[in-house]
Parts: structure tokens; sequence; C-alpha cells
């Protein structure tokens, strides 16, 4: 297998860094990190993990691989297939492993989020038929049930070793980005904060037909984009809220 020099990484990080203009902290910053995860990887007390290298390579200008092999490569370097691989293999064994989704260990709970699915689908079909206008609302609804289908099924069970050696404040998996300031994600906090996330989205979907049906009959001449609107405060408050308190509690 491909074997990272810690030592040569962390330099040519540094030099990359340097080239950039950037100082620990601001290229941290880009990175949603703390100085000290920086440093680490720099002196060669630690590799980044492959969560971190893509936006790594971005910040720095460079690609995965040429992270990887620790230098530029040239416009006409070809790379031999089994260099490719041996590296692929590198980044993954730096990952810690297969990566276990909430499908494979969380599929009871499961019956939740269908239950609240289909209820809060029956529930703005029904109001719909009443002359309700929902047009701006199922496109609301149908984004509670993305991210909620993501929380039930495809959230990680746990976070790469990064997130308990540095203080990182945003999650990446895949086009999933959660960010909240002063909020950083660990192992600790994660379980919780994930918990949380399911309830709002069981929650949204839900109560969104009856937040509807109630705006339409106390406020009958407001507009549907102002209802949107009024909507979305409990909404997001709803999603923010929860998860920045269990996030501090459990060690964020």
């Amino acid at each position: 297998m491909y074997e990272i020099d810690k030592q040569k990484f962390g330099a040519f990080v540094a030099s990359l860094r340097k080239e950039k203009g950037y100082t620990q902290k601001e290229l941290a910053q880009r990175l949603f990190l703390s100085n000290q995860a920086i440093s680490k990887w720099e002196t060669g007390a630690s590799i980044p993990d492959t969560a971190m290298l893509l936006p790594l390579a971005d910040a720095l200008g460079v690609t995965v691989t040429e992270l990887l092999l620790c230098r530029r490569q040239n416009s006409n370097e070809a790379i031999p297939p089994k260099t490719v691989e041996e590296i692929v293999k590198t980044a993954v064994l730096y990952r810690g492993g297969k990566t276990e989704r909430a499908w494979q260990k969380t599929r009871h709970i499961a019956i939740w989020y269908l239950i609240s699915l289909l209820s809060g689908a029956a529930g703005m079909y029904l109001i719909g038929r009443n002359g309700v206008q929902t047009a701006s609302f199922w496109s609301l609804f149908l984004l509670c049930a993305g991210f909620g289908g993501y929380f039930f099924f495809f959230a990680r069970i746990s976070l790469p070793a990064i997130y308990d050696q540095c203080k990182v404040g945003i999650l990446l998996d895949g086009v999933v980005r959660i960010h909240l300031p002063g909020l950083s994600f660990n192992n600790r906090n994660w379980p919780p904060i994930l918990f949380a996330l399911r309830i709002w989205a069981c929650a949204a979907m839900a109560l969104l037909p009856l937040l509807l049906l109630a705006l339409t009959l106390l406020f009958p001449a407001l507009p549907e984009r102002a209802q949107l609107t009024v909507v979305l405060v409990p909404i997001l408050g709803g999603l923010f809220l929860p998860v920045y308190f269990v996030g501090k509690r459990y060690g964020g």
C-alpha cells in the first residue's frame, strides 16, 4: 500500500499555504477548523481525514492526488493505474474504514419518518382540495422530507477522528453541509444532534399542513408568499435552536 510521509505531507501543505499567502489561522477559518488542526498537519503529527482532503485541496489550489503524493504534477504526467489504486486505498485507510450509515443501525425508527411523511402529505393534499393555495408549501414539504430522509437513512453514525481531535465547525458529508457559527461537531454531540434533526424532520412534515390551515383561517387575505414567510420562522427556528442547544450541551 502507498505510504504517506507525514513530514513530507506537512511540509507540502505548509509551502502551499504560504504560496497562497494564508496564515495557519486564515486557512483554518476557510476549513472551519482550529489552528491546532493545521499545525498538526504541517508538523507531521497527523494526516487529515478523507472528508477534509477535498476542501483542503480546493483551498490550496491543488488536486487531492497531488496532496496525497505530496508534490505537484506536471500537466503531461501520467500516473500508473496501480499507483492511483494504491493512493485511493491509502485515502480509505485514513478515513478510518467503511462509513456506517443510519439505515444500518436504526431501521426500527424509520416508521416515524414514514408516518410523518404520509400524514403530512395527506394533510397537504386535503387542504389543497379545499381551496387553500399550497404550491409553495409543497416545495417546503418536499425539502423537509428530503432532509428527513438523509437524517433517518443516510446520515453517518459516527464522525471521522478529526472531529474529536480538533474543533471542526462544519459537517461535510457528500452534498450535505451543516454549519452553525459557534458550534463544533464531534462524536459526543453528533448522536443527540442527529436525534434532534430527526425530531425536527418529523415535526416539520406533520405540522406544516396544520400551520398553513391555521394561517388561512386566521388571516384569509394574507398572500401565499407572506404565509410562507410566516411559516418559515417556526420551521427554521425549530431546526437551528434545538440543534445548537444539544450541540453545546454535549460538548460542542
